[in-house]
């Protein structure tokens, strides 16, 4: 990058700008989730300001995502520099709304000066040329997906993902298309299972089966919630990238195989077991602050249409809670996790939560009664 240079009371100005606290507060909120706050590098811990032409870029990396987004400025010298993420983002927005922010570095380039109004601050910076870039590799699947869809596809699978180290590909969503022509999510953490699916965009056909991390999935939602259109997305075995209106995420994808999920979805499972969702998550969420083990069990016992849920603990008590069900099996007795419960029966957007309940210690099967798109596995427990 070339440098428009000028002189100010006689030094060398390397860096200077004027943008909006509006805007560049936003870039700023993006990176906070990319930037970690302990950082072992200290480079890592800064963002990337590059003003040239009438843009200013703003750049994040933790070296597994990279973040970058191009906002209007009125540059007065183009160069570029590194400031603390959290130090400046923190500063910006106790600054007040409609402020316009100037940014200017001079020769030395060892500190950047920050001025709004009455408001002067000056940060320490580090060199932008020992800013990790990372680069893209060759992308050769690139597709478009509405936002509303891919929101849909990570909300519906998201709270299934695993958090356990050693097991380190269940850490994201697997998606990946399928042989009847649908886009798949699936996430699992080896107690439940959470799948959604949409039709396969035609210029994805031939993606690959990809991991996509957690922190990379938290990253994209925030992202597409500021979004209504259409967001482009291109990967390759290793790497995906978002392009979200003026931003770009770039992240590494998780290496490991998946397992063979369509093994433990108990599709034959024939015994119906349909309920008013909201009232049962209300009547769950009731039951369970009873429970004082840390997995919040509640056992459930289903006799003709009447389902008795119940719940108790050692040092509070016992809830029992009835509730009327269609169901035209025997009886039937099992326990669950209120949590994953819960979990299911947010994604329920019609009235009807619908179980499909095999035998014994057999999975359980969980989906919207009147959605095929999206189902639920989830393990029982004994209690």
């Amino acid at each position: 990058m070339s440098a428009k240079s000028h002189q100010i009371s006689g030094e060398e100005t390397l860096f200077e700008l004027t943008v909006t606290k509006a805007s560049f507060l936003k870039a700023l909120s993006h990176c906070q989730g990319v930037v970690e706050r302990r950082n072992t590098v200290p480079i890592l811990g800064n963002i990337l300001l590059e003003a040239h032409g009438s843009n200013l870029t703003v750049s994040a990396t933790d070296l597994e995502i990279a973040y970058v987004e191009t906002l209007s400025a009125q540059i007065q010298a183009s160069g570029s520099t590194t400031v603390s993420a959290h130090l400046l983002f923190d500063i910006i927005r106790k600054l007040p709304d409609g402020a316009d922010i100037e940014l200017q570095m001079t020769e030395g380039g060892g500190a950047l000066t920050l001025r709004s109004g009455r408001s002067n601050y000056t940060f320490a910076c580090l060199p932008a040329i020992d800013f990790p870039l990372m680069t893209t590799e060759n992308l050769p699947c690139t597709f478009k997906i509405h936002a509303a869809e891919l929101s849909r596809l990570i909300d519906k699978t998201r709270f299934s993902m695993s958090t356990e180290e050693t097991r380190y590909y269940l850490n994201g969503i697997f998606f990946h298309p399928t042989t009847d022509g649908f886009l798949r999510a699936i996430a699992t953490d080896g107690l439940r299972l959470a799948q959604a699916q949409r039709e396969l965009p035609p210029e994805a056909s031939a993606m690959p089966s990809v991991i996509i991390g957690r922190k990379t999935i938290h990253e994209i939602r925030k992202l597409i919630d500021e979004t209504p259109e259409e967001i482009t997305i291109s990967l390759s075995e290793n790497q995906i990238r978002f392009a979200v209106g003026p931003s770009i995420l770039i992240s590494r994808l998780i290496e490991g195989k998946f397992p063979e999920y369509e093994k433990v979805i108990p599709l034959e499972n024939d015994i119906i077991l349909e309920i008013d969702a909201k009232a049962f998550a209300e009547a769950v969420d009731r039951i369970s602050l009873m429970s004082t083990d840390k997995l919040r069990p509640v056992k459930i016992r289903i006799e003709g249409t009447t389902m008795t849920l119940s719940a108790h603990g050692n040092d509070t008590g016992r809830a029992v809670e009835e509730m009327e069900v269609s169901y035209t099996g025997e009886p039937l007795e099992f326990g669950f996790n209120a949590r994953f419960i819960l979990d299911v029966a947010q994604q329920i957007t019609s009235q009807k939560l619908e179980f499909r309940l095999g035998v014994d210690d057999q999975p359980i099967l969980a989906k919207d009664a009147t959605d095929d798109s999206a189902l639920y596995v989830l393990m029982p427990m004994r209690i």
